[in-house]
């Protein structure tokens, strides 16, 4: 199947660095006494970039961000950032406590190299959208970087399609990854905003629906998928910007059977975290405690992960190519 890949963004509606493509929410491996494992790390990142994603986006609901502490979560973005030495762009999650906290991410970001930061909506309290308007608000007008903002309404306060507008007249806020899966809803959003906005970036966060989210106007997406099976998700996404709908959606199938099957392996994100596991990386051991049964069940899905592994890469003519060398 061969494809032909996309090597750079359109510049039709904005700059040569517009963010677009597979963007991998990778995950954080860690060592045996539950620091961040920073030689894996930068070995995964390696990986990905290899395997041919457009960019990187760390600290994000599959890498946790929630799980390390705030002077982690800058390291993270460090090493990444080092890695990647301006490859391909960093998208860097910068959700904090509050706007003071987030600004000071953004800076400590900014000065990294990451090419723009991923904000999610407060998390915690259930705001109104004119709250959120006034946090992204305030955060839009003292950043150094760019914004994206991340809306994923089953974790946080979601982010509607007014207020997108709205905050989209900030010129720091550059785009959204909208992690709901709602394919009408993401086509109101593109046909509201992309009009008064041609140069906003619009990413799915939602890997089932990846093929009908391109076709729809989405620019790319962020899934927790690439960070398994980054060819499959390229080789989506390379098909669909080339016309080859048919073959997009075959492989989109596939990467529906898979997404459930690792979803469905525990609690998220650990099934991911086993699904790389067997790409041939020591991820260790996730920050939250799991039972006897959980770990179990983890165990008993590897197999089945395994083979649908090997079945994809099979039919992208990657044979053999289960484990990173």
């Amino acid at each position: 199947m061969p494809i032909q890949a996309e090597s750079s963004p359109s510049t039709a509606s904005g700059p040569t660095d517009r963010i677009h493509g597979i963007l991998t929410p990778h995950m954080v491996p860690l060592a045996a006494d539950g620091s961040i494992d920073e030689p894996e790390l930068r070995r995964y990142v390696e990986w990905l970039i290899a395997k041919g994603v457009h960019g990187l986006y760390p600290n994000g609901s599959t890498g946790e961000f929630t799980r390390f502490t705030a002077e982690e979560r800058r390291r993270v973005i460090r090493i990444v950032c080092e890695q990647a030495a301006g490859r391909v762009p960093v998208v860097a999650g910068a959700a904090e406590a509050n706007v003071r906290e987030t600004l000071a991410a953004c800076e400590a970001y900014r000065d990294y190299g990451a090419r723009a930061v991923a904000i999610v909506s407060p998390i915690y309290y259930r705001l109104s959208q004119e709250s959120i308007v006034a946090y992204f608000r305030e955060i839009a007008l003292a950043t150094p970087i760019d914004v994206t903002l991340y809306s994923i309404p089953m974790l946080a306060s979601p982010i509607e399609l007014d207020t997108v507008r709205r905050l989209a007249e900030h010129e720091r806020i550059i785009g959204i990854k909208d992690s709901s899966g709602d394919l009408p809803g993401m086509m109101r959003l593109i046909a509201a905003v992309r009009p008064v906005r041609p140069d906003f970036v619009f990413m799915t966060g939602w890997d089932a629906a990846l093929v009908p989210m391109l076709l729809a106007g989405c620019d790319g997406g962020t899934h927790a998928t690439s960070g398994v099976v980054p060819e499959l998700t390229r080789a989506v996404y390379d098909l669909t910007r080339a016309g080859r709908v048919t073959e997009a959606f075959a492989l989109q199938y596939r990467l529906l059977d898979l997404f459930d099957r690792i979803f469905a392996a525990g609690d998220f994100p650990e099934g991911f975290r086993l699904a790389a596991s067997l790409r041939g990386f020591a991820f260790g051991p996730g920050r939250q405690p799991l039972s006897a049964a959980q770990r179990e069940k983890l165990a008993s899905a590897a197999d089945g992960i395994t083979a649908r592994i090997g079945e994809v890469l099979a039919e992208l003519g990657m044979p053999g190519d289960t484990k990173p060398s």
